[in-house]
């Protein structure tokens, strides 16, 4: 199989829906990497004993919901402020 494309050879429009298709790709890329950090963050924060019963003791489980919670406080505060900053010009 040939994987290489002539771009060249697309048209204006198949040009655009190939870029929207990388950007989506990106994103999803990025949402994945976040979550995986977050499980992460949170599970070596959180979770400190083997689980045996199956399921989170209390401590745990009120530890990760809290880490999670404030995983997406943080984010949400940064991305506000990067709007801001894209409306001022900065970025």
């Amino acid at each position: 199989m040939d994987t290489n494309v002539d771009l060249s050879k697309l048209t204006d429009n198949d040009k655009k829906e190939l870029q929207q298709f990388i950007m989506q790709e990106n994103q999803q890329s990025l949402i994945a990497k976040t979550i995986h950090n977050l499980t992460d963050t949170c599970w070596k924060k959180c979770i400190t004993n083997r689980i045996s019963a199956g399921k989170l003791d209390r401590s745990e489980e009120s530890c990760a919901a809290n880490c999670v919670d404030r995983f997406m406080d943080a984010n949400m505060a940064i991305l506000k402020r990067l709007e801001e900053l894209r409306g001022e010009g900065g970025l």
